[in-house]
Order: C-alpha cells, then structure tokens, then sequence
C-alpha cells in the first residue's frame, strides 16, 4: 500500500462564503471610493468562518467523487469498491494519501488538481512532527526531531540522559511539596508530552498522572516532568514499528491498579490493542468512581 502526501495552495481561500463579511479596503486599492467598504466573496486568512467553509467545500467535493466520510473521525474520507481501498487525510491544506490502487490516486490527484491546484509531496516522510521510515518490511513512525526541539526549548540539550523513567512506587498528589511558581512553562511542558504519546506509549501513564496538576503544580511534578525530558533524550528516536508480515488479527490487554490517586483514591485503568504484534491504540486513564477493593478496580 502506497502512502502520499500531497498539499493544496491557498486552501483556505477557496471557501464559499454565505454570510455577508465586509472589509475596510486596503491602503493602495484606490478603486474604492473613501467611506465605502468591500464585501466579500471567498474566504480570507483570519476570517472565523474560514476554516469551516474551506472544510465544507472539500467535504462536499470528495463526497461528489465517490468517498464517504468517516463517522469516527470526519476529517478522514474513504474510498472503497472491488478490492480498491484508498483514505484521505485532512488536517488544513495537508493531505495523507494511502492506498492499494495507483489509479485511484491518479484520478483523485488530477480531480483535486483541477478543482483547487495541489502541490504534490511525494511519499510520506514528516508530517505534524510525526517521521515516517518505510521499507519492504514495515513501516516505523517516531517524533525524534520533535523531542529534541522539545529538549532544546526546555534546556536540557547538555544534560546527561537518564536510563529509566520515574519510580514505579512514585504517587504523585497535590500537596507535600513547594508550590511551582511558573505555572504556564509546566501547563506548556505537559501539553507537548501529551502530543510526544502519539508515538510514545511508554511515557503515557506518567504524563497522565502529571497531567491533573496543571492547575496548581508543585516542585516535585516540575522535576517528575523533567525527569521524563531527560530519559527521552537518551531515546529520542524510539517510536511505533508496523511489520508488514504479522497476522491480521486484534489482541487487547488490559489492567488496572488500586487507589493510585492519593487525593481521590480513585484507580487507574491502563490498556493496549495489537493488530498481530504492532501496537496500534493505548490509553491510560483516572477511573470515574472510587473502588472499594482491587477486584473492584
């Protein structure tokens, strides 16, 4: 299966308006006479309505060649008829392209090329901080450069990288420590480790559980996070790996601890699901009620 990217210029000014927006004329359009405005018919950068009207105009132009919207995630269109299968991906003007059959994507390319003009990427390789390597045999995804620029703007680039992550016994809890005066640089720190678990899944338990402090966050949550930046650094380029040759079956495990939240009590429930041996979905997440016993959780 061949996966692509491809990017449309301009994207967001091809959207339709319906609302009637109106515009002071820019210095050095002196077509328009003093005291009068412009109204407008497309869509400009920094209109709230942008974004919506652009994403409408695509939805209802690959819903016109023959895709459907997926009901799970309405940015991602599939294509799918006698053994041709082909997805598309939006995020903005970006586009991932996967498929089975080249002449679906050759009539998809020209379609979008017609209708918007595209920008053809080629295979995929970076996209939103996530690095593809593809072979014969499978295909790895990692955010190294993003875990480094990380490390750079946290300044931790000269620090010596640590081999393991926090201690298993470790239970964080909203009181017993100094409170950490610069709450926006934690609130910033977390927010990009949140989107470092798209490929990391064995920091996933320790950024949730330092994820609850964001509002008040103590001096032993800011050198837990650190502690997590520096143990990245030693394994920057770790990432998920999908064989080409595993068997296509599901596999779930699932898990859960007693009381971990010294505040609340509350539990937390851990799981992972396989397609053959390749991880593709993972979560660990605080239990909504309290358990009164560890069968309970």
């Amino acid at each position: 299966m061949g996966i692509e990217t491809i990017r449309l210029n301009n994207a967001f000014l091809h959207g339709d308006l319906k609302e009637d927006v109106y515009m002071v004329a820019p210095s050095g359009l002196t077509s328009i006479p003093p005291g009068k405005v412009c109204k407008l018919k497309k869509a400009l950068h920094g209109l709230k309505q942008a974004s919506r009207e652009w994403f409408a105009k695509l939805s209802s132009f690959l819903l016109s060649m023959g895709y459907t919207q997926s009901m799970n995630d309405h940015s991602l269109f599939i294509n799918s008829s006698k053994g041709s299968f082909t997805t598309l991906l939006v995020y903005l003007d970006d586009k991932i392209l996967a498929e089975n059959d080249k002449e679906e994507i050759a009539r998809i390319k020209q379609a979008l090329n017609q209708t918007f003009k595209i920008k053809d990427l080629g295979n995929l390789r970076y996209f939103l901080g996530l690095e593809v390597t593809r072979s014969k045999t499978c295909i790895m995804v990692n955010q190294r450069k993003y875990a480094l620029e990380l490390l750079t703007d946290a300044g931790l680039s000269a620090y010596k990288p640590a081999l393991t992550l926090i201690d298993n016994h470790e239970k964080f809890s909203s009181t017993g420590s100094v409170p950490f005066t610069d709450i926006q640089a934690y609130k910033r720190l977390i927010g990009r480790l949140m989107y470092l678990t798209n490929t990391r899944p064995d920091i996933t338990f320790y950024v949730q559980q330092l994820s609850q402090f964001i509002a008040k966050p103590t001096i032993g949550h800011y050198n837990a996070t650190i502690r997590i930046l520096i143990y990245i650094k030693g394994a920057s380029s770790l990432g998920l790996f999908f064989s080409s040759t595993t068997f296509v079956h599901l596999k779930a495990f699932c898990d859960s601890d007693w009381g971990t939240c010294r505040d609340s009590r509350q539990s937390v429930t851990g799981f992972s699901v396989y397609l053959g041996n390749s991880l593709i979905y993972w979560k660990s997440k605080k239990q909504g009620t309290i358990s009164k016993s560890s069968c309970e959780a």
